[in-house]
């Protein structure tokens, strides 16, 4: 459990400035980044630090995708995974209580 948690504390460093990125990397608006350093600010979102941590109590797995993004006035992480076994997992999580809201797992294709 150890390499996991090491795991997630680098890719937290690593992850949280695309993870202020909200939209596809052909339409970056440079302006994503201090939004989502504001809202952290602010006291609207959670460390993605924190987020990452309580998502991998609840859904263990490699992280491999974080993005932010602001949908119906609420702040959501979404958070891709790769689960033991080989399954994906997509998870909405509230990026304000770190609750996850959605989540989406499709399982390993057979003989992969």
């Amino acid at each position: 459990m150890k390499s996991g948690r090491a795991a997630i504390g680098m890719l937290a460093a690593g992850v949280v400035f695309f993870a202020a990125l909200a939209l596809p990397a052909q339409a970056v608006d440079p302006s994503d980044h201090d939004r989502a350093r504001k809202a952290l600010e602010a006291g609207e979102i959670l460390p993605l630090r924190a987020v990452l941590e309580k998502v991998d109590r609840d859904t263990p797995g490699q992280v491999l995708e974080v993005e932010l993004e602001r949908k119906n006035g609420r702040w959501i992480y979404e958070i891709k995974l790769l689960r033991p076994g080989g399954a994906l997992v997509k998870l909405l999580v509230d990026a304000g209580n770190g609750a996850i809201i959605g989540s989406r797992e499709r399982d390993a294709k057979p003989g992969h």
